[in-house]
């Protein structure tokens, strides 16, 4: 199988560092096919600009849903854009490895998330019965979040002080990955992980290569399809499903479906 590992951390010599070098060699010796888009590396440009649409006339109004739906239909986007889209489309599934930098992903990966997932391949394509949240572009891959985190487990728990990490990372999950049509695994997360010892490191890589090794049949997170008839025609949970509950949670099919 095809796997992309997109990776989001300035040092090569950091956790997130080794992460990624662990999960290229596991997968490799597992017989799949691995690339990874290293954006620090890369000297990846996170911001979204007139460079990004090739034939943008500098004197237009830069209508970036406008701009990028064109530029894609048009085979025209920025080369690096279009490297990045096809290296999507060439895997079977996405590993997203990054640091949580102030409760979310580090600028340069939401900037890849910004310029990538462009008007025409990131949205902009649930027309006639191609709904988006379980279909879309990218129907058909897997993904998963690697993630690491300073702060102890606890402290992200329900009843934790920063909230359950379920919920901070449902803007990634179900927002970008489930979003775009991908089967979205838990979560792996590596917690404080500030200071890892040689000891420890081995054990989070032995439970990282378990969940590697289990990519393609681990049981996805069972997020409820748009198109699968939990929802109303203004896109809101049916009012007899989950009576009297919200919140994001609402959102995960708990029993099968309804």
């Amino acid at each position: 199988m095809n796997i992309l590992i997109v990776t989001a951390h300035p040092e090569p010599r950091s956790l997130n560092g080794a992460l990624t070098a662990f999960a290229a060699a596991e997968l490799r010796r597992g017989g799949h096919d691995v690339r990874v888009s290293d954006l620090y590396a890369m000297r990846w440009r996170p911001d979204v600009g007139p460079g990004d649409f090739p034939g943008h006339a500098p004197d237009e109004r830069l209508d970036v849903i406008g701009a990028s739906g064109r530029a894609y239909a048009e085979g025209r986007l920025a080369p690096e854009i279009a490297a990045e889209q096809d290296r999507l489309l060439w895997s079977d599934a996405l590993i997203l490895q990054f640091p949580m930098w102030w409760f979310s992903m580090p600028a340069v990966l939401k900037g890849w998330v910004d310029r990538v997932f462009t008007y025409g391949f990131g949205y902009g394509v649930g027309t006639k019965g191609r709904a988006l949240y379980g279909d879309g572009t990218l129907a058909g891959r897997r993904a998963m979040v690697s993630v690491t985190i300073g702060a102890a487990e606890p402290s992200f728990s329900a009843r934790g002080v920063h909230g359950s990490l379920d919920e901070l990372l449902f803007p990634i999950q179900h927002g970008l990955l489930y979003y775009t049509g991908m089967d979205v695994l838990p979560p792996f997360a590596v917690w404080d992980s500030i200071e890892v010892s040689e000891e420890r490191f081995a054990a989070v890589t032995e439970a990282y290569a378990a969940r590697l090794r289990a990519l393609f049949t681990d049981e996805p997170i069972p997020y409820r399809p748009l198109a699968g008839g939990d929802y109303t025609r203004t896109m809101e949970l049916r009012p007899e499903l989950e009576a009297g509950a919200g919140g994001l949670a609402v959102h995960v099919r708990r029993h099968g479906p309804s």
